[in-house]
């Protein structure tokens, strides 16, 4: 997102967090609630068009999403949509993406009042790194001749009792609403909230084997020093590496491997 949008994000994200702040609050019920709101606007394309026209007062809109949606939801999901259609928005459907967005983060909330934030976080990273590897599951979770019970139950069979109940919630709703992304796509978004949740940036380490706790820690603490944040470490072992480690923060790659190093000696010596 950009401008206005990014800024009002930004103050929703503020809110959201002051409301979860509180034990009273529900947060999972906040999450299934503006997921629902989510899936009304972007299928309501001339609604979520009105509720972002920047010609029609703030206040105006929040009376329509109030009549709308006040004997649907709870009050504080309607106040929180009411502040966000009172804000200015680059595009209409950066609305959609920010209520999608604030779902999860009331789910990942969830798990982290209820101390399975780091499950859910790991979870979510290996699932995605089994889709990448399963052409037959990606296809199964992805089809669209498939019904969304067909793929919420297939989602059970693999994940129910296996994986806390924030990741399944969490996986359900990316593959019933997939909104145009891929699966490997939506589940790094969500990964990368988990993260922000406890203000950790997400290095993905691959290596030739398995790495030890010293190392872990000492890696860890390495990159924190680099990147000034706490760093949380996503494991993933490649014999293809052969030896050394390939470490990727965002779009930045640190390349420490000897399969990377060959590879550049390769194009120095071919040019």
């Amino acid at each position: 997102m950009n401008g206005a949008s990014r800024d009002a994000l930004a103050a929703a994200r503020e809110r959201l967090d002051a409301l979860t702040d509180s034990t009273s609050v529900d947060a999972a019920q906040l999450a299934d609630e503006l997921a629902a709101v989510t899936a009304l606007l972007d299928r309501e394309v001339s609604l979520r068009r009105v509720l972002t026209d920047p010609a029609q007062a703030g206040e105006a809109k929040a009376e329509l999403v109030q009549r709308l949606l006040g004997s649907q939801v709870g009050g504080h999901t309607l106040d929180l949509v009411s502040g966000l259609v009172r804000s200015r928005w680059s595009r209409s459907r950066d609305l959609v993406d920010a209520l999608e967005e604030l779902a999860g983060i009331a789910d990942l909330t969830a798990a982290q009042q209820a101390g399975t934030l780091d499950s859910v976080e790991d979870e979510l990273f290996r699932f995605g790194r089994i889709v990448a590897s399963n052409t037959e599951l990606r296809a199964a979770l992805t089809n669209r001749k498939a019904t969304t019970p067909a793929k919420s139950e297939l989602l059970r069979s693999l994940l129910g009792g296996r994986a806390a109940v924030t990741t399944e919630r969490l996986v359900t709703r990316l593959v019933a609403a997939p909104r145009g992304r891929s699966l490997e796509a939506g589940l790094e978004s969500l990964t990368k909230l988990a993260a922000d949740r406890r203000n950790r940036m997400v290095a993905v380490v691959t290596s030739a084997v398995p790495l030890s706790d010293p190392q872990k820690q000492r890696l860890g603490a390495a990159l924190a020093k680099l990147y000034g944040r706490t760093m949380h470490l996503n494991l993933d072992v490649d014999p293809a590496v052969l030896g050394g480690i390939r470490v990727q923060v965002g779009d930045e790659v640190i390349n420490g491997s000897l399969a990377d190093r060959i590879e550049d000696a390769g194009r120095r010596m071919a040019s």
